[in-house]
This record gives C-alpha cells, structure tokens and sequence, in this order.
C-alpha cells in the first residue's frame, strides 16, 4: 500500500505508546483513525487530540482479547466509516515472574490480549480486506516474538504466538492470490507504560495486589530498571511500521543491535544446542553477526 490519503487505520491499543503513535503518523498521511482502548478516558484524550490536529478520528472503547468487543469494534468501524484498510492488532500488556510463581489468572491476563487480540483481530477484519482485495493489517509482536528472555514466560508465550499467527496468515493470503499483506512488529524496549499493565488487568482476573506483582518482577532474574534498557521513543516505531506498509515489508525490527540475539537463537536450534535464554532485559551490543 502507497496511497494513504483517505483511507481508514483502526489501530487496538491506540489511546498511548506505539499505538497512538502509529495513529499519529498514519493520521499525518491523511488517514482516518479508528481508535480502540480498553481505558475510556485516556481514548477520548487520545481521539481529541488526534482530531484537534484536523484527523477525522473515532473512539471505541474495546476490550481486545472479548470476542464480542471486538466483534463490535469491527461494526462500529464499517458503520462508521464504510470501509478499513489497514489494521494494526497492537493491545498488549505484560509482566515478569518465574512460570512457577505465576498463576492461572496471570496466564491468562497476558494471553487474552496479546494472542487472542491478534487472533480476534484478524478474525473480524480479515475477511473485509480479502473481500475487497487490498489492505495491511499488523500484528504487534516484540523482539520476545523472536527470542526468548527470562521470567516474562507469559509474554514470551503470547509474542511467540504473534509471530506465527502473522507468518501462517500471510502465507495463507498469498496462497490465495490476495493483495492483502501482513506485517509483524518486534520492537526491543520502547518508551511505554507496559510496565504499569496492571491498571488494565479484569477484576475477574486479579491476582497479586499491586505491590505484590512489583515485588515479584523486581525479584526475578533478568529484571532491569527501565534507565538500564536501550529505549527507542514510539514514533520511531511508527515510522518504522509506515515504511514496512509502503514497502510491504513482513518483519519489522526496530532495534538492530538486538539482532544477533536471533542470530544465535536460530544457531542453538541448528546445531543442537541448549535453548539461548536471554537473562536480561538489555540487549545492547548483541548487533548481527558479520554476513
């Protein structure tokens, strides 16, 4: 996809970080923006700002990993707009903790938005693109997608998943002759509020009180202060999402000194070696090995 001007973005996750960010540039392209969120306050803050720099924007208040919420993200976005172009499945939210100190709640807050949100996501909205033959939906993975790090088993499980649901789904569209493309976005460290993902945690889903869940990332293996990680701002990963779209490029990596790290991964898996864990957050100075 080349042309932007007038077509329609929905983007899950939009109200802060690299969702509001890609909102931001897609809207600098003469997009209009479906924004969807599960905080209601801060979407309206985010869909306001957009439309006071002349976007057309909607708010949807949406739970992404709730089938039904997202099967009314999708009404409400055709109704509204008539149409969608580009799709970006972006909700996530994470947390650290050694797999046997988690609990079923844990497992579960993780998976139903960062898996079943792509999952629901392309099943709402796919059938649209192919039907009309054109699009770009993005699926928002992490360099965790990739690699595997230490005490965040949830979120690696979820990122994981991501990436191959977005492999399988644009082998499959090729297969079938559509012009829809897919992109999977597996940034490092980005400036966001993931950290703080328990404000959004289901009340059905509670586990630890907020200081729990603090004490137990900061005690697990691996955890770095966020002043420690190689962080990039969200409009950098936006811009880096915008290219991949013009080019119909499939990975998007935003930080090439982590790349080595997949490198060595795949290496591991070659020659029969012991799983290459990443025992730490930061990723700095792991840059690809001489091609």
């Amino acid at each position: 996809m080349r042309e932007f001007t007038g077509k329609v973005a929905v983007v899950t996750g939009g109200a802060s970080g690299i969702g509001l960010a890609m909102a931001r540039r897609f809207a600098a392209e003469g997009m209009k923006i479906a924004l969807a969120d599960i905080e209601e306050g801060a979407l309206e803050a985010a869909a306001g700002g957009l439309r006071a720099d002349g976007a057309e924007a909607l708010a949807v208040p949406t739970d992404a990993g709730d089938a039904a919420s997202m099967d009314a993200l999708a009404e409400r976005v055709l109704d509204h707009f008539g149409d969608v172009h580009v799709v970006c499945n972006n909700a996530g939210v994470g947390l650290r903790g050694r797999m046997w100190e988690l609990g079923v709640n844990d497992w579960e807050f993780v998976l139903r938005v960062n898996l079943w949100g792509v999952i629901h996501g392309v099943r709402v909205f796919t059938p649209h693109l192919v039907a009309r033959d054109e699009g770009h939906i993005v699926n928002t993975a992490s360099m965790a997608g990739l690699v595997s790090v230490a005490g965040s088993g949830p979120y690696n499980v979820s990122k994981h998943g991501a990436v191959t649901l977005s492999e399988t789904l644009s082998a499959e569209l090729r297969d079938a002759g559509s012009k829809v493309r897919v992109s999977v976005l597996c940034p490092g460290v980005v400036d966001t509020n993931l950290r703080d993902s328990e404000r959004n945690r289901p009340a059905a889903l509670r586990g630890l009180d907020a200081e729990g869940v603090r004490a137990r990332a900061e005690r697990t293996p691996g955890f770095s202060a966020p002043g420690a990680l190689r962080t990039i701002a969200p409009e950098l990963a936006a811009e880096h999402v915008l290219e991949a779209i013009r080019e119909e490029r499939f990975y998007i990596l935003t930080h090439e000194d982590h790349e080595g790290a997949i490198a060595r991964r795949m290496d591991a898996i070659l020659n029969d070696g012991q799983p290459d864990i990443v025992r730490s957050t930061v990723f700095a100075g792991e840059g690809r090995p001489p091609r």
